[in-house]
């Protein structure tokens, strides 16, 4: 048995898209043909590859293997292509770069502006999200993550080390007063990391047990389980928070608050796969995030 690679392209496209109209509308092939080549090959192959529902499809547990094998192939295949497709003399190419919601929106995409005119033959994309993406499934090229990378089967380089302090805005210390003690952060509005299975430092939420308490934690006037959020609502007048270094600007509209305390520290990592050693548009990206790293005080 051979396996057709049209038929495997359509089938990918299909297990993607979740319906024989979508992946038709993606193929610009017709509805009818599509379903035709799907039905050709779990002919072929003598497994069924897709369970049919009036609401949709979904993959069988053959298919699903197939899926994955076939996800993995054009991955790879797509970044063969980009490889072959990159000049010796000008990076150029797509550029996937995917790093948490805080450290995207506040530090990388105020900074990646003279990057895209130094190299304009580069798309890039961040895809700003506080999952680990898969790099060796291909979501992402480059990632920055605030922790050791878990996959053993990536390149990470250390970028920088920040840590955690607490601010409010000038509005609220006007409204509610600066605390010259941490034992006056009981009768302040605090506002912390909710509920997470993996929040994204060691205790995140320190502000709630600084200065020796013996008794129970603070209690918070909010909860939110994303930082930049945190940063919003602090900026808005909503209370204290613990911030990384990276997200506040020196003469922007918070302030520290007690700069004596220092919170958890944060580690930044840069990775990406090992396929992707030596191809110039990461290298060049990399080299451009450590000027900018050189540049900034943390």
């Amino acid at each position: 048995m051979t396996m057709d690679w049209d038929k495997l392209r359509i089938f990918h496209a299909v297990a993607e898209a979740g319906s024989f109209t979508h992946a038709g509308e993606q193929l610009n092939l017709s509805q009818s043909a599509v379903s035709r080549q799907i039905s050709a090959l779990e002919e072929s192959l003598r497994v069924p590859l897709f369970h049919r529902h009036a609401r949709g499809l979904i993959l069988t547990e053959q298919g699903e293997l197939l899926y994955r094998t076939a996800h993995e192939v054009f991955g790879k295949l797509a970044m063969t292509e980009a490889l072959l497709a990159e000049s010796k003399d000008r990076p150029q190419g797509l550029l996937k770069v995917t790093t948490t919601v805080a450290f995207g929106s506040t530090w990388l995409a105020p900074r990646v502006r003279e990057f895209m005119e130094v190299y304009p033959e580069i798309e890039l994309h961040l895809i700003l999200d506080d999952r680990e993406l898969d790099l060796s499934m291909r979501e992402a090229d480059i990632a920055i993550r605030m922790s050791p990378p878990r996959q053993g089967d990536l390149i990470q380089r250390h970028i920088l080390t920040s840590h955690m302090h607490a601010y409010a805005s000038t509005g609220y210390i006007k409204r509610y007063g600066m605390p010259k003690d941490p034992s006056e952060l009981d009768h302040h509005r605090l506002i912390v990391y909710g509920e997470d299975k993996r929040p994204p430092v060691p205790e995140v939420n320190w502000l709630l047990k600084v200065g020796d308490r013996d008794q129970s934690p603070r209690r918070a006037v909010m909860t939110v389980n994303n930082v930049y959020a945190i940063m919003r609502a602090v900026a808005a007048g909503g209370g204290i928070g613990a911030l990384p270094e990276f997200m506040v600007q020196r003469d922007g509209e918070l302030v520290e608050v007690l700069p004596e305390l220092e919170g958890p520290r944060i580690d930044a990592y840069f990775v990406y796969p090992e396929e992707l050693r030596g191809t110039q548009r990461v290298e060049v990206f990399r080299d451009f995030l450590l000027r900018e790293v050189a540049q900034t005080k943390f």
